[in-house]
């Protein structure tokens, strides 16, 4: 049975009238009647016993409205939220975020969304640090701020909503941890340990140049940020990251040296194509 088709049998099991059913579901009779007959036809056995004074459901059709009603209903909410979602800024919106800091970075800009969508709750998550695009690929966030580019199939890249430069973590005993900068060349005089994904332009996958072409050592990835700083500040190895770590994340342990000829990174607003929504849109105008 088509979902057009469980819509009449049940409303027709409601009114036991075939002329109001056809009234209340804006079709004709004979529509009501073709369709009864093409369901009993699958079925196998009559739904309703018909006389000229009334309509009845008989036992199977019966059973067959306690079954439908219940999951008809579900599917009528189902369609209801759906389309609110695409229709009005309401609801909630879940944002993730790949480094949580970014979020206060941005606050001014969240508040002037929610000034214009009061009736729109922002609710902001933490990005897998390993996969920061794993909560969006699997519904749990229906967009995300992550850094450029994102270049993940079925991903629509949005606004930038933040810029800033990068900086080097390095253990307060590393040889760098008096320099007042580093340069990219730098990279190739330690092991230089992942964080999350690799921001462009100069990263590349494995193997790893400086700008000057000398081969970087890639330690081996790790689980948590913690776990990250952890490793610099233990002397495994050195991390660029972005500048806002060092506000964030600063601990006697570490020093954040700003490099001298790296570009800046941006961080921006990406969601699934077959995701987007009237409260996407709105939130990527608010960062526009």
């Amino acid at each position: 049975m088509e979902l057009r088709e469980i819509e009449i049998f049940l409303t027709l099991a409601e009114e036991l009238h075939f002329g109001r059913t056809a009234e209340r579901l804006r079709v004709s009779q004979a529509r009501v009647s073709q369709s009864i007959r093409k369901a009993e036809r699958q079925i196998g056995a009559p739904l309703f016993e018909r006389t000229s004074r009334r309509v009845a459901l008989t036992p199977i059709g019966a059973r067959l409205h306690s079954d439908l009603r219940p999951a008809y209903r579900r599917i009528e909410e189902g369609l209801a939220r759906a389309k609110a979602a695409g229709r009005g800024v309401t609801g909630v919106l879940r944002l993730g975020f790949e480094a949580p800091g970014v979020a206060d970075l941005i606050t001014s800009t969240l508040d002037t969304f929610r000034t214009g969508n009061p009736e729109c709750e922002v609710q902001v998550r933490e990005a897998d640090f390993t996969d920061p695009f794993a909560k969006l690929r699997d519904g749990e966030v229906d967009a995300l701020i992550t850094l450029l580019p994102a270049d993940e199939p079925g991903v629509v890249t949005g606004p930038t909503v933040y810029s800033e430069q990068m900086v080097l973590a390095v253990s307060s005993r590393h040889p760098f941890a008096s320099r007042e900068f580093v340069t990219l060349a730098d990279l190739a005089r330690d092991t230089v340990l992942r964080a999350a994904h690799p921001p462009a332009p100069y990263w590349q996958d494995e193997p790893w140049y400086t700008p000057d072409g000398h081969p970087v050592r890639r330690g081996e990835p790790v689980a948590t940020f913690q776990e990250l700083l952890s490793a610099v500040a233990t002397g495994a190895g050195i991390c660029p990251l972005a500048a806002h770590a060092a506000d964030y994340f600063g601990r006697p342990s570490l020093r954040f040296l700003p490099f001298r000829d790296a570009p800046a990174v941006h961080w921006g607003l990406v969601w699934l194509a077959s995701g987007e929504t009237t409260r996407i849109r709105a939130l990527a105008a608010a960062c526009a």
